[in-house]
């Protein structure tokens, strides 16, 4: 769909509210299309292609307000979507805090559709996973992964007068290589396709995959920590939904009495910002509301967090335009994540470290220690023990036990910032790390 096509959406949702006595109205319409190609043993298995458009319409009567989806975007649909929507509002308990619908404001439009993105045919992703499996199976190992490409749009209007309208297309590449008990894995994103290289994630996943042959098994501990983007951004990610005042303002964040102290190292900083040209996503939040930038973190002294209207209003403050789409219980949150490096590579933490461990990804981790940030999680697909300067072989993996508050105290080198994507958090651009004492706890069966 195409904004004016979204507009007409709209104008036919405050005339269905309308017919029922309500004039404050918001509509929220997203849609896209996406193509994906799934290989495995070295062999695609799979091609499918998905389109979907989603109405969700929500109304404010007398400081309540509630939501209704549907699928349906012809007029019985939308109709039936705002009747729905009203009922159910109708019966919702009223909100003292409730604001009413946002006002329009000025956004600055973020350029991320590309039309060679958009109408990559199922024939280019074939050809792209062709060439890559060529070059896994050609190290005598096999490949197993994604590649998906697609566009979407989304539309927050009201009737008030917000009209926000944001297109993006997106490409993802993913790719396991095994051999034996050993494996390598690399992924990437980009709104512009021609920004990936399947061949070269490939050869990064196969080249990991036969340097973790016949892995070594070495006891827990604490150990220097080389972690490349993905594992950073999988691990650091998780902190993100505590930057927001509601959390603050329930408790349940690790920064309750911590705004404007030093909590991180001097070395780190980190900030929100959805034009920075690695980043993806709309430039306004679930109400519309511009996105501003935030300086999270600066010399590890924390500086901002993210308001929604609702929760500006309560502290007083404007708005920061990082709100989630009415209604919920987190409030708001940062979601371009920007994280500033260093001028070192991966190669030179390595050859810095007398002693340690390199780690491709981690994943399945979950929370221990919600004030501390303490996380558990395993390794996987390339952890390296380091001696000496060099990579000497492959290890078992390990399960980790580790604060966030204290890893991010503890960071001795990081690389250029790059867009990473992991499979435990949201894509971010963030460094490559040397820390030192993180804590692995434990051993692995595999």
């Amino acid at each position: 769909m195409e904004r004016k096509d979204c507009e007409a959406v709209f104008s036919r949702v405050a005339d269905a509210a309308r017919a029922l006595g309500v004039k404050d109205v918001e509509a929220i319409v997203t849609g896209g299309e996406d193509s994906l190609t799934r290989f495995a043993n070295n062999a695609i298995h799979q091609n499918v292609s998905a389109r979907e458009t989603t109405l969700s319409v929500r109304p404010v009567i007398a400081g309540r307000t509630a939501r209704a989806t549907t699928n349906r975007l012809d007029a019985e649909g939308i109709r039936n979507a705002v009747e729905e929507a009203v009922a159910i509002t109708r019966l919702t308990a009223p909100d003292p805090d409730l604001q009413p619908l946002a006002q329009p404001a000025a956004y600055r439009p973020a350029e991320r559709w590309f039309e060679s993105t958009a109408r990559v045919t199922p024939r280019e992703l074939a050809l792209a996973v062709k060439d890559a499996i060529a070059v896994v199976e050609g190290a005598g190992q096999v490949a197993a992964g994604i590649y998906s490409t697609g566009e979407s749009f989304l539309a927050v209007m009201n009737s008030s007068g917000v009209s926000a309208w944001h297109r993006e297309s997106m490409a993802r590449f993913s790719i396991t290589a095994t051999a034996g008990g050993s494996s390598g894995w690399a992924k990437a994103s980009a709104c512009d396709h021609r920004d990936l290289s399947p061949v070269a994630l490939a050869q990064r996943a196969a080249r990991k995959a036969a340097a973790s042959a016949e892995p070594r098994e070495i006891e827990p501990g604490r150990y220097t920590a080389i972690l490349e983007p993905a594992a950073v951004l999988d691990l650091v990610g998780q902190m993100f939904l505590d930057f927001s005042a509601t959390a603050l303002r329930d408790g349940r964040s690790f920064l309750n009495d911590r705004l404007g102290l030093k909590v991180f190292g001097e070395n780190v900083d980190i900030r929100d910002d959805v034009h920075h040209p690695l980043q993806s996503g709309a430039p306004f939040d679930g109400e519309g509301v511009p996105r501003r930038e935030l300086t999270l973190v600066e010399g590890g002294v924390v500086r901002e967090i993210a308001y929604s209207r609702q929760a500006a209003a309560l502290a007083g403050v404007a708005p920061t335009g990082h709100g989630f789409s009415l209604p919920n219980e987190m409030g708001e949150a940062p979601v371009n994540l920007v994280m500033s490096g260093g001028d070192s590579t991966v190669e030179r933490m390595v050859e810095s470290t007398a002693r340690g461990i390199l780690v491709t990804r981690l994943w399945y981790i979950r929370e221990v220690d919600p004030y501390q940030k303490v996380f558990t999680g395993m390794t996987r697909d390339g952890t390296f023990l380091v001696e000496d300067g060099r990579v000497v072989c492959g290890l078992r993996n390990f399960r980790f036990n580790q604060s966030l508050v204290e890893m991010l105290s503890n960071v001795a080198a990081m690389s250029a910032p790059v867009r990473a994507s992991g499979e435990e958090a949201g894509d971010m651009v963030v460094p490559a790390m040397k820390v030192q004492g993180f804590r692995f706890s434990e051993v692995t069966r595999f």
